[in-house]
């Protein structure tokens, strides 16, 4: 598995690899493209992720999920800057993101 130093490296490499749609954390599922649609929990899977957490403040973390959901044939990031469990979310949301 690839190790990647920032978050934009990571961001870079996974966009190489394919990952290219943003996808926005909401409380039940996932938005992607600008809003048209969302992708519930059953619809993606979690294929890798990286922590990366600040110099200064280990509490200061960053999570990069790289997804796809077979279903609607895409693949993208979901950047997550506090932690999954700072967001109010359904809890099968947490449960897939854990």
């Amino acid at each position: 598995m690839e190790n990647y130093d920032t978050l934009v490296e990571a961001l870079q490499g996974l966009k190489a690899q394919g990952y290219i749609e943003d996808f926005n954390l909401k409380s039940h599922c996932l938005e992607c493209q600008n809003g048209a649609f969302e992708i519930h929990t059953d619809e993606f899977q979690i294929d890798k992720f990286f922590r990366f957490e600040g110099f200064t403040d280990p509490s200061d973390q960053s999570i990069i999920y790289a997804i796809s959901s077979d279903k609607h044939h895409l693949k993208g990031t979901l950047v997550n800057a506090y932690g999954i469990y700072s967001e109010d979310m359904s809890d099968e949301m947490l449960e897939k993101l854990k």
